[in-house]
């Protein structure tokens, strides 16, 4: 990247200073915005909703846990996925550390997936999460707040999803929910927010803004999808699809991209299980290809690894001695 324009320490104070006075200003408008999301009228639960947790059935009251504050994750993970959502799993990554602070200030966390509860528990351990999810596979949770949908919420091409009709692109999605239990055991829903909103909850945001490079979402998506992937995923190639779901890369060849200039020295392979490495071969067979660059971008191409027919996906690497 290039750099910022150069000047004096003097000069430095003088923008850094006019930057503090917006950042003065934007923090008294989130108190401001807080204290209106605080400030939203409830909606009583009237409903019951029973979830498989690790205690067995309970109800939403029970996940309260003597506490009078809940946060509900909506975590996508459906029956059947074998992992989460990259983004809840990047956002859940940051609750392990707050537990302890959150339970101090009533508040308790739970994750809520449509996956039966064995499914959870697997990617859980994987994970090495702490904190507490259950299943709301048996109940219309996940439907009632449209975090999932059946076919028949479908229509023409649309689902209920963040307070609005928007295209219908899979059946589990991502939102957070807040809700507040009185002294009498009654439930209210106070707060819920989706997409985007999901961001307040992604401090690692907050560090990434503040660097030169900025979050470096580039594409192809211009948004997480473009980095994040599971935590013991991070170098094993793959890629994660619009909808959050990472695909691993399984048995692909490499492909030159048109205006990608002399292939690298260096070139990626996988086996089946998605594992990065560099055979003897391939060193062999990328260096006569790519003699004489110091650095390309190959654009890697497989068949999804759930079929062997349908659309190829790619993935973009830049690859360097």
């Amino acid at each position: 990247m290039r750099p910022n324009e150069i000047v004096s320490r003097e000069d430095w104070l003088t923008a850094r200073r006019a930057l503090l006075a917006k950042e003065k200003e934007l923090t008294r408008l989130r108190d401001r915005l807080a204290a209106e999301r605080r400030a939203l009228p409830w909606v009583k639960v009237e409903k019951e909703y029973f979830f498989d947790g690790p205690n067995g059935k309970e109800t939403l009251a029970d996940l309260f846990a003597r506490r009078s504050q809940l946060f509900v994750k909506h975590f996508m993970l459906g029956p059947g996925w074998k992992e989460g959502c990259v983004g809840c799993s990047l956002e859940v990554d940051h609750v392990e550390g707050l537990l302890v602070h959150l339970e101090q200030r009533d508040v308790t966390y739970v994750a809520v997936s449509r996956a039966p509860l064995a499914e959870i528990e697997a990617f859980r351990k994987r994970m090495g999460w702490r904190f507490k999810c259950v299943s709301s596979f048996a109940s219309d949770f996940n439907y009632d707040f449209h975090v999932s949908f059946r076919p028949e919420d479908v229509r023409h091409g649309k689902v209920d999803y963040n307070f609005e009709a928007r295209d219908f692109m899979i059946e589990e999605l991502s939102g957070d929910s807040v809700f507040y239990k009185d002294v009498a055991g009654d439930v209210f829903h106070t707060y819920s927010t989706y997409g985007r909103g999901g961001e307040e909850f992604l401090g690692i945001y907050r560090y990434l803004d503040v660097t030169p490079k900025g979050r470096d979402e580039t594409g192809p998506r211009h948004d997480l999808s473009d980095w994040v992937r599971h935590h013991d995923r991070y170098g094993a190639g793959g890629f994660v699809e619009p909808t959050g779901r990472y695909v691993a890369a399984r048995g692909f060849e490499p492909v030159l991209r048109r205006g990608a200039g002399a292939l690298a020295q260096r070139a990626l392979t996988c086996d089946g299980a998605g594992t990065p490495g560099l055979t003897p071969a391939s060193r062999r067979r990328w260096r006569r290809r790519g003699r004489g660059s110091a650095r390309a971008t190959v654009g890697f191409e497989w068949r999804r690894p759930e079929s062997n027919r349908g659309p190829r996906d790619y993935e973009t690497l830049a690859l360097a001695n």
